[in-house]
């Protein structure tokens, strides 16, 4: 196993596996998405969707007239959308390297091995061999905090409390890491909105001009075709802007349900092979 590790190095290496490291990016911490290339991907993303829309015959179909003749709160909610997906797909991307760690055995093989202030070292060490940066991989990061300050513990339900107030701090993140698309959510609909009240503005003033011509019954006719118009423009927006945000709404909570999952099954982990493996009588007399 350690000649394997020692040709390929460490099997888990955030700083190569990251995708957003691998397009040279900043990768976020743990699931959290570099906002700037999440957004520059969605805006990629919105030019080439109304590329097609706009060089196909789409162009001349009710789809294509709702992207491409609705005004800029239906651009605008394009993009919103698209940047979305993009940071969605950042992170099941980013959760799935996090999910390797489960499968690392940070402790040897050796049959009735215990965790203890004589063996921690070896458990540590054994930690960085298989990562190459163990802080960036939440799991690791919790085992390695709880196993640093073993040393200072002693009691088997210090070390428990320490790795669920390091549980708590992780769940705290996963929350924060969904500001930026929450906020999304939340703006996608109010353009949706905005595009209503022009879209009614303009109907409402194209219609008060037609009955201000005083001009005969076809002329009349022909001019209230702004006003529906302005109608069409009024309620497409908000139906483009509404579906936009109910998609993204989904994804967003079965993203976070498979984050959760990993959460839980992070605690077990840390239970299940560090707590369960913990052998502190010894501490006050070593100390």
């Amino acid at each position: 196993m350690r000649r394997r590790e020692g040709r390929t190095g460490p099997q888990l290496n955030w700083s190569r596996q990251d995708l957003e490291q691998r397009l040279l990016f900043n990768g976020g911490r743990y699931t959290r998405v570099n906002g700037l290339l999440s957004g520059l991907i969605g805006i990629v993303l919105a030019v080439a969707f109304y590329a097609v829309l706009a060089t196909t015959p789409l162009a001349k179909t009710a789809i294509g007239q709702i992207f491409l003749e609705r005004g800029p709160t239906q651009h605008a909610v394009v993009v919103l959308f698209f940047w979305s997906l993009a940071i969605l797909v950042f992170k099941r991307t980013k959760l799935g390297l996090q999910r390797r760690a489960l499968d690392v055995k940070v402790l040897p093989d050796e049959a009735g091995f215990v965790i203890s202030p004589s063996t921690v070292d070896q458990v540590l060490k054994r930690i960085h061999e298989l990562a190459a940066d163990p802080r960036s991989f939440m799991l690791l990061n919790r085992v390695e905090v709880a196993l640093s300050n073993l040393r200072n513990l002693g009691r088997v339900g210090d070390v428990e409390e320490l790795l669920r107030a390091q549980a708590s701090q992780d769940e705290s993140q996963v929350e924060t890491s969904y500001a930026l698309i929450q906020g999304f959510v939340w703006a996608i609909p109010v353009l949706g909105f905005i595009g209503t009240v022009l879209g009614l503005s303009q109907a409402i003033g194209s219609f008060t001009a037609v009955l201000g011509t005083g001009e005969d019954v076809s002329a009349i006719t022909g001019a209230l075709g702004k006003v529906t118009a302005g109608l069409a423009t009024a309620f497409d927006t908000t139906l483009v802007a509404l579906v936009a945000a109910l998609i993204v709404q989904l994804l967003m909570v079965m993203t976070k349900k498979s984050e959760e999952e990993f959460l839980d099954e992070s605690m077990e982990y840390g239970i299940r092979n560090i707590v369960g493996r913990l052998r502190l009588e010894s501490l006050g007399e070593e100390a």
